[in-house]
């Protein structure tokens, strides 16, 4: 089946409505796929999404340092698939990464360790205001959206039909990029969607989506984006890996003091290098309600991961066990260093 039937209507409404919410247009591209000539600058890959929010506020703290050293660029991508590549590549040394993806590719001995989280909580599943839905048994053989069956929306998703005695074969699962996720609920081509934010709220603030569920709420532990190195720039530049936690971890802690901060964070992400994305829109995600997405608890926990890696299995993304040493390096996380975010 056409995951997208109404494929006239649809394209039609999105071109709409994109034009109109700036939140979902995002003119992505990748700005750079490298460390400069001058070697000064560590690129680091990433969405925009307010998982990755540490980042653009990284990359700003660490400017405004002017401080000696290898600097901080973000790079962004427009989905996941991209990032992978260039990180199985070796064109960029570090990015923002779904956690599960990760542990696939250390199982096809790809390089990569993840030496911090990003962020937990911040996946919605979204519904159109004007339904009657209020469980997942209403849904049942309704046409639900993820980004990536690696995605841990996905697993969250999974999750919540598990609640209800259902499994994903109940409904018919669609892969889309969640840019294109508002819109296509809005032209009724999918009954449901699941993704992280600022695309849940681009729907629900502009007034026909709402949340059946959010992580907040079922699963406070949750972790998708995980700052992710290769090998070889933690065998020879481990200060630069260092550096760079100091700063992401500092950057998750300072967001989460309050919204005098989040304030700058969503000016800093709305900008034209960073996310390019209607501030309001990130607003309404750090505000409805403040712990929507958090950033200060950056632990690295094993079983939390392993929780993950079991889910994965069930889900079929995984095909065996991985070991969580073979794909987390805890030393830079073990070993971070207050930096101050002033910017």
């Amino acid at each position: 089946m056409n995951p997208i039937d109404p494929l006239s209507t649809y394209s039609l409404q999105r071109r709409q409505l994109l034009l109109g919410m700036a939140a979902a247009s995002l003119p992505l591209g990748v700005a750079s796929c490298s460390r400069t000539e001058e070697s000064n600058l560590l690129v680091v890959g990433g969405l925009p999404v307010t998982c990755n929010l540490t980042l653009p506020v990284a990359c700003v703290a660490k400017a405004a340092a002017g401080a000696s050293g290898v600097g901080f660029q973000y790079s962004k991508y427009s989905g996941w698939p991209e990032i992978k590549e260039s990180l199985m590549t070796g064109r960029i040394q570090a990015a923002y990464m779904l956690a599960p993806l990760v542990m696939d590719l250390t199982t096809k001995k790809i390089p990569l360790k993840i030496v911090s989280l990003g962020h937990r909580s911040g996946a919605v599943i979204m519904v159109r205001t004007d339904s009657d839905y209020k469980s997942f048994s209403q849904l049942k053989g309704k046409r639900i959206a993820i980004p990536s069956r690696f995605a841990v929306d996905f697993l969250f998703l999974r999750k919540m039909l598990a609640q209800e005695g259902m499994t994903h074969t109940d409904i018919e699962i669609v892969e889309m990029p969640p840019p294109d996720m508002p819109a296509a609920l809005y032209a009724n081509a999918v009954d449901a969607y699941c993704t992280g934010e600022p695309f849940g709220a681009a729907a629900q603030k502009a007034g026909y989506a709402r949340p059946l569920r959010m992580t907040r709420d079922e699963w406070r532990n949750y972790i998708c984006c995980v700052l992710t190195v290769r090998e070889e720039l933690i065998q020879t530049q481990p200060e630069v890996v260092q550096d760079l936690v100091n700063h992401v971890m500092a950057a998750g802690a300072w967001l989460d003091q309050g919204m005098v901060n989040r304030e700058k964070a969503v000016q800093i992400a709305a900008g034209r290098q960073f996310f390019n994305q209607d501030p309001n829109i990130i607003r309404f995600v750090m505000e409805n309600p403040e712990d929507r997405v958090t950033y200060g608890d950056m632990r690295m926990i094993k079983e939390e991961f392993n929780e993950l890696m079991e889910l994965s299995i069930a889900a079929g993304t995984l095909t065996k066990p991985v070991a969580f040493e073979n794909y987390v390096d805890e030393t830079f996380v073990n070993n971070a260093k207050p930096v101050a975010i002033t910017v």
